[in-house]
């Protein structure tokens, strides 16, 4: 039986820990690709010599060469800088930039047919360029957002209940950024909307700690930001892909006149599969949330815009 095989660029905190997640999911075999000498080789040694214990089939390689990473289904982007305390995702975004347009023109040469999931901040603006270097169809290259806001506010919301994380769900939309719109109308807790189990003055709190989840980390760790989440949501956007699971999650997709947006990328709920994104789903919003959300999208083509003038 063939083997998928998902190559993840970049070894450092995300990137690895996303090689694990997929390990453990088994969802095939995993390259991991870095710059850095040594680095992604010693910890896909480390991370496979898991398996016996593990209970997990699949090679892990590491290596600093694009050709290991030829005719992958799979390429996983967490390659650039990670926040410190004090920046923006869209400090970023000159470093990133460079960064991420050259892995997608690697990623076109030798992997001409894979679906691409970009995690690198500020990250519906690296997923646009990742599109354009790349040169792929938009449904094939799809920025992970909503799943790890969504996957926050369902912690939040679980915990502010005292129920089991699997019965929340939730849909965050927008810009991956602090001005990202937390749709509390569609969060339920077993299928009861929220709104009736919870007070709205306690609602508009976790919204906003949502909003500012990936921040609360980063000004905890110091050092870096946040892993666990991160990688555990890519790899639930892998395994929808390479399984053609036509899951419904929030990512960061193509607009191509939804929600009266066209030529960029924002998070919004699609059906992924194993063409990528298979359809954006346009969903009822109210005034307020629809004006939330073309905010959000109008700070990132204002970074875009940025990025081209410079």
């Amino acid at each position: 039986m063939h083997r998928s095989k998902i190559t993840v660029v970049g070894s450092g905190n995300v990137g690895a820990t996303t090689a694990h997640w997929v390990a453990v999911k088994e969802l095939g075999d995993v390259v991991l690709l870095d710059v850095v000498e040594g680095m992604p080789q010693g910890k896909a040694l480390d991370l496979m010599e898991a398996a016996p214990v593990a209970g997990f089939d699949c090679r892990i390689t590491g290596t600093n060469n694009w050709e290991d990473a030829a005719d992958s289904d799979v390429v996983v982007i967490t390659a650039g800088i990670a926040r410190r305390p004090g920046m923006s995702r869209e400090d970023l975004v000159q470093i990133n930039a460079r960064i991420v347009g050259e892995v997608a023109k690697q990623v076109a040469r030798f992997a001409p047919a894979a679906i691409v999931i970009v995690v690198t901040n500020p990250l519906d603006v690296m997923t646009y360029l990742a599109y354009q270097a790349s040169g792929f169809a938009p449904h094939r290259v799809i920025g992970m957002s909503g799943v790890l806001d969504t996957t926050r506010l369902r912690t939040f919301i679980a915990l502010e209940l005292g129920i089991s994380f699997e019965d929340v769900t939730a849909l965050v939309l927008g810009g991956h950024g602090d001005q990202m719109v937390p749709l509390m109308r569609y969060a339920y807790a077993g299928g009861i909307p929220v709104s009736q189990l919870i007070p709205p003055e306690r609602l508009e709190a976790i919204a906003h700690r949502t909003r500012y989840g990936g921040g609360e980390i980063v000004e905890l760790l110091k050092t870096g930001s946040a892993y666990y989440a991160p990688g555990a949501s890519v790899a639930v956007m892998v395994e929808a892909i390479l399984r053609d699971k036509r899951r419904i999650l929030p990512v960061a997709a193509y607009l191509n006149g939804e929600y009266g947006e066209s030529d960029v990328y924002a998070g919004v709920p699609a059906i992924i599969g194993s063409n990528g994104v298979e359809k954006v789903l346009e969903i009822d919003l109210e005034a307020a949330e629809l004006a939330a959300f073309k905010a959000s999208v109008a700070a990132v083509r204002e970074t875009l815009a940025k990025l081209k003038s410079n």
